[in-house]
């Protein structure tokens, strides 16, 4: 799939950015905290989510103002900001009704736009969000974090990225990271982050009117789970369905458990899980690993420099739906043993 990237401008003038890929209704996604429309589509694991998403239907998704490829602005971050953006991009996609999906703090505001404009959401879907952001952790671990991200952007990331997504393999985090200092100020991250913790949607829920799914991962560190269960017994009809991991990432981890259900959903055709199969230079990296390699000696061995390599390490992690080199190298060695038989 290629993804097209657009920009609009809302009526002060702001530029908004916004990405569409494959072809069909439109599927609107909110994005939680903070996004970058062309390093997540570079990225591998992230990549192959939206591709999973985008399978049967237009996947449109957008940088909120100060983040990613968007403008920047001297508005201070609120929901009725947020909807305007929304406003924005939901304008570019036509006049018939389209589906909505909110991931974590992009939850929230899927909700508010549900309940405000119900002619305009065929379906939402709420993927790790909460009702309440004061009730997600105790008063003392928001400012302990809220004062990372101001004073030390570099390790406020580190830490985030320890919460969002702890199955990661250290790799992985280390780049997670860095997506997240690239994609936007430490002044614009901690104003966003702020606003996730003062957010609270609990008068709305019971205003929403489009056929809801809550998904949730059973032990997201970011948003307890009893948060999910809020947003289904506050939505009429809403479905919960709850899924074993403890990453707040809907990419990490298990994706596909993730897309599965909200397919279904959707009415979207089921995807089956990736074949487990790589291209020849993959396996050539496979076998490095297996062999002990580090990315740089892999680097050394194959003539490319190391984040190629370590590129070609994430793309087989993704592909083979593993989470360490180790599972990398005994998948290999299996592979290889069966193959000599």
């Amino acid at each position: 799939m290629q993804q097209r990237v657009g920009r609009l401008r809302m009526a002060d003038g702001t530029e908004v950015a916004y990405a569409s890929v494959g072809a069909g209704r439109p599927l609107l996604y909110v994005d939680g905290w903070l996004s970058h429309l062309q390093l997540s589509w570079e990225h591998p694991e992230e990549r192959a989510f939206y591709e999973s998403l985008a399978d049967g239907c237009r996947l449109v998704r957008y940088d909120r103002v100060g983040c990613g490829l968007s403008g920047s602005s001297t508005r201070r971050p609120s929901l009725a900001f947020e909807l305007e953006q929304l406003a924005a991009v939901a304008a570019a996609l036509g006049p018939e009704p389209f589906d909505l999906m909110g991931t974590s703090m992009g939850s929230l505001v899927a909700v508010a736009w549900a309940a405000a404009h119900p002619e305009t959401t065929r379906r939402l879907v709420l993927y790790g969000g909460w009702a309440v952001g004061a009730d997600v952790s105790p008063p003392s671990a928001r400012e302990h974090v809220l004062g990372l991200v101001e004073s030390h952007w570099g390790l406020g990331a580190d830490v985030l990225t320890d919460i969002f997504a702890p199955d990661a393999d250290p790799s992985a985090r280390r780049e997670f990271g860095r997506y997240q200092r690239a994609s936007s100020s430490a002044s614009t991250a901690w104003a966003l982050l702020a606003l996730s913790y003062e957010l609270d949607v609990r008068d709305l829920l019971a205003q929403v009117r489009a056929p809801t799914l809550v998904v949730h991962r059973a032990q997201d560190r970011a948003a307890p789970v009893e948060q999910a269960a809020a947003l289904a017994e506050g939505i009429p009809g809403a479905q919960l369905v709850v899924l074993p991991g403890r990453s707040h990432l809907p990419y990490a981890g298990d994706a596909h458990a993730v897309v599965a259900p909200i397919r279904r959903f959707l009415g979207l055709h089921a995807r089956p899980r990736a074949p487990r199969t790589l291209t020849p230079r993959q396996a050539q990296v496979a076998g490095l690993v297996s062999e002990g390699c580090t990315n740089r000696e892999i680097a050394t061995r194959l003539g490319i420099d190391e984040r190629s390599a370590e590129g070609h390490v994430e793309r087989i992690r993704v592909r083979l739906g593993f989470r360490t080199r180790a599972q990398i190298a005994a998948w290999y060695v299996s592979r290889h043993d069966e193959l000599g038989r």
